[in-house]
């Protein structure tokens, strides 16, 4: 399955982040884990791609996103306990639909091996034809908060993203995704070149 996710993101401050989860009454939060794969010379990476397994609400879902206009591409394939065990201990990547993708993209799908995992709390409300996320994260001794708004229409969500910004007082501050901030903290643990 294939989606377009166009979404736009802050990092938080915690007080930023518990202002926000108190003024909208989110949810008590869903623990979800993010199981992030790539070659040993980061070929998605260099593709300015990513791949992950998440695990939420018991569920077990494979996504590969690829940048595209306006967004990213999603394709999503759902895997099973035992394809994750298998993946977290090195043994390549399942067959399937994003296998097949790979191998267009010329990245060997037996080469994919796992290189950390977060964890982020994360709970959701609909707000203005879209969906506020706010998520709480951590990561090889890191932490940070991060509020997401996902949205069909860029234009529109930009402008309702940046307002409700503004209202807060909250800065624009430049964000990478989840998995980039990943990458940064790994590489800080080993300056080496990053390598897996």
């Amino acid at each position: 399955m294939q989606e377009l996710e166009i979404e736009f993101k802050n990092l938080l401050t915690k007080s930023e982040y518990i202002k926000l989860y108190e003024d909208f009454e989110m949810d008590e939060p869903v623990k979800q884990i993010n199981h992030y794969f790539d070659t040993p010379l980061f070929h998605l990476k260099d593709a300015h791609s990513a791949l992950r397994i998440r695990e939420k609400s018991g569920k077990l879902t494979l996504t590969l996103k690829q940048p595209v206009e306006d967004g990213v591409l999603e394709t999503h394939q759902p895997v099973t306990k035992i394809d994750l065990e298998d993946m977290l201990s090195g043994g390549g990547l399942i067959g399937g639909e994003i296998s097949d993708l790979l191998e267009l993209l010329n990245i060997p799908p037996q080469d994919i091996v796992h290189f950390g995992s977060l964890e982020t709390n994360r709970t959701e409300k609909n707000y203005k034809d879209g969906l506020l996320v706010l998520d709480h994260s951590v990561y090889l001794g890191h932490e940070d908060y991060e509020l997401e708004y996902e949205v069909a229409s860029h234009d529109e969500g930009k402008e309702n993203f940046l307002s409700l910004l503004t209202s807060y007082k909250i800065p624009v501050r430049e964000t990478d995704n989840k998995i980039k901030r990943f990458y940064k903290a790994r590489f800080m643990q080993n300056p080496e070149g990053g390598k897996v």
